[in-house]
C-alpha cells in the first residue's frame, strides 16, 4: 500500500475509551450510541466475556465486557462505566468499558503498526498505535474483532 493510500485509508475519526490504565480508539463510524451501564439480563452458559443482554428499543443487544474479553482483571462497574453500543455488520453489540474519553482524529502521521508481541499477545485486531500529544491510543479494528470467531457465540447467545 502507498504512502498516499495508507493516509487515505487512516485518516478518520476515533472514539477513544479506557479500560484499566490503558487508553483505545476505534472507528467513530461503527458506535451507534454511548449508554451508562445497567446490568444486562444473564444468559446461561454464555462465555465469561458475554454478560448477558438488554433490551434497547425493542431491540435484543448482547453486551460483552471487554475487560474480561482482553483479560485485564477483575471488572468493576461504577458510575462511570458505559456501553458503546455498536452497529457492525448489521447486527447491534453492546460493549461495557470503564469510560469515554473523547473523539479524536488520526492520520497515517500519528499511526504506528502495532509491534509483534509474538503469541503473548493477540495483535490481530489491533489497527496500530496512535500517538496525540503525550497520549498513546490501541486503535481496535473492532469490527474485526466483534465478528471473529470466538465472537460468534455472540450471535448464538443473542438468538437464545
Amino acid at each position: 500500500m502507498e504512502q498516499t493510500e495508507l493516509n487515505a485509508a487512516t485518516s478518520s475519526e476515533y472514539l477513544t475509551f479506557v479500560l484499566g490504565r490503558e487508553e483505545y480508539g476505534i472507528d467513530i463510524l461503527k458506535v451507534q450510541e454511548i449508554r451508562g451501564y445497567e446490568a444486562p439480563t444473564t444468559i446461561a452458559n454464555a462465555p465469561a466475556f458475554i454478560k448477558g443482554v438488554i433490551n434497547l428499543r425493542g431491540v435484543i443487544v448482547p453486551i460483552i465486557d471487554m475487560r474480561i474479553k482482553f483479560n485485564l482483571g477483575e471488572p468493576s462497574y461504577d458510575q462511570f462505566t458505559v456501553v458503546i453500543i455498536l452497529n457492525i455488520a448489521d447486527r447491534v453489540v453492546g460493549m461495557v468499558v470503564d469510560g469515554v474519553s473523547d473523539v479524536i482524529q488520526l492520520s497515517a502521521d500519528n499511526l504506528r503498526p502495532a509491534p509483534d508481541f509474538s503469541s503473548t499477545l493477540d495483535t490481530r485486531y489491533i489497527v496500530g498505535l496512535g500517538t496525540i500529544d503525550q497520549r498513546m491510543i490501541i486503535v481496535v479494528d473492532i469490527e474485526k474483532l466483534m465478528t471473529s470467531h470466538d465472537m460468534a457465540l455472540v450471535e448464538e447467545a443473542a438468538a437464545a
